[in-house]
C-alpha cells in the first residue's frame, strides 16, 4: 500500500486528509510541522508528500524545493488557501507536482493523489540532463562540458540542474531565485549574481560556446547554440 506523508498545520484539514485516504487503502503519516516534515520527507519511507503552503518553522516552498535539490523526486501535491495563479506558478516551478486552493473535496485530493502516483509508476526515472555538448548526470550530481569534469558547490548544481530543465526558456530573477532558495525574491539580494556569475564561468569556459546568456531587462537563459 503507498505511504503518503500529509505536512498540514490546521488540525482540521489534517485529520480530513488522513481519513479520506484511509479509506483509499494508503497508510498515512501526519505531522504539522515544516521541519519535521523535510525530515521525514527526505527519509526515503514515503510515495508520495501532501504540502501545506505555509507551515510554522519551514514554508512549504523551502521544503519542496529542498526536496528536490537533494534528488527526492516523489510526487508532491500542494495544498493552500493562496489562490492567485502566481502562488500556483511558484508551488509548480519550486518542484510541487500538482496545487489544491482551499478549501477543497477530501475525494478530489486522493483522486489526484491517485493520477500522480500511477503517473510515476508509468514514467521511467530521468537519468541525467544534456544541453549541446553539456551534461548533468542527476543520479552522481557530477556535471561535464567537452568532455571535462565541472566541479559544482551545491547551489551551483541546484542553479544548473534548473537552467537545464527549463532551457530555452527566459528565466527571471524572481523565478531562480524563489526555485533555488525557496522564498519570495529580495530586489536587494547579489545572490544571483554571485552564484550564477561562478557558474557561467565554469560553465563557459575559454574557447566554449556560449551558454548561459543574460536577457537584459528580463532574466537569464541557458540555451543551445542555434
Amino acid at each position: 500500500m503507498p505511504k503518503i506523508l500529509a505536512i498540514e498545520d490546521d488540525a482540521t484539514t489534517g485529520k480530513e486528509i488522513v481519513a479520506e485516504l484511509e479509506q483509499h487503502g494508503f497508510v498515512v503519516e501526519w505531522t504539522t510541522d515544516g521541519r519535521d516534515g523535510l525530515a521525514r520527507a527526505l527519509s526515503g519511507e514515503f510515495d508520495a508528500v501532501i504540502l501545506d503552503r505555509l507551515l510554522p518553522r519551514m514554508d512549504g516552498l523551502a521544503i519542496v524545493t529542498e526536496m528536490r535539490g537533494e534528488m527526492v523526486d516523489i510526487p508532491v501535491l500542494m495544498i493552500s488557501a493562496l489562490s492567485d495563479v502566481d502562488e500556483r506558478i511558484r508551488g509548480l516551478r519550486a518542484g510541487g507536482d500538482d496545487y489544491m486552493t482551499k478549501p477543497f473535496a477530501s475525494e478530489e485530493l486522493a483522486a489526484r493523489l491517485e493520477v500522480l502516483l500511477r503517473r510515476r509508476q508509468a514514467a521511467p526515472r530521468q537519468l541525467s540532463l544534456s544541453v549541446a555538448d553539456l551534461e548533468l548526470d542527476l543520479i552522481s550530481r557530477t556535471a561535464h562540458r567537452d568532455g571535462v569534469e565541472i566541479r559544482l558547490m551545491p547551489t551551483e548544481y541546484k542553479l544548473l540542474e534548473f537552467m537545464m530543465r527549463n532551457s530555452g526558456q527566459i528565466l527571471t530573477r524572481t523565478m531562480i531565485f524563489e526555485a533555488i532558495w525557496g522564498y519570495h525574491f529580495d530586489p536587494g539580494t547579489n545572490l544571483i549574481d554571485v552564484h550564477l556569475g561562478r557558474l557561467r564561468r565554469k560553465i563557459d569556459r575559454p574557447g566554449l560556446t556560449q551558454l548561459i546568456h543574460t536577457i537584459r531587462g528580463s532574466g537569464y537563459a541557458l540555451n543551445a547554440p542555434a
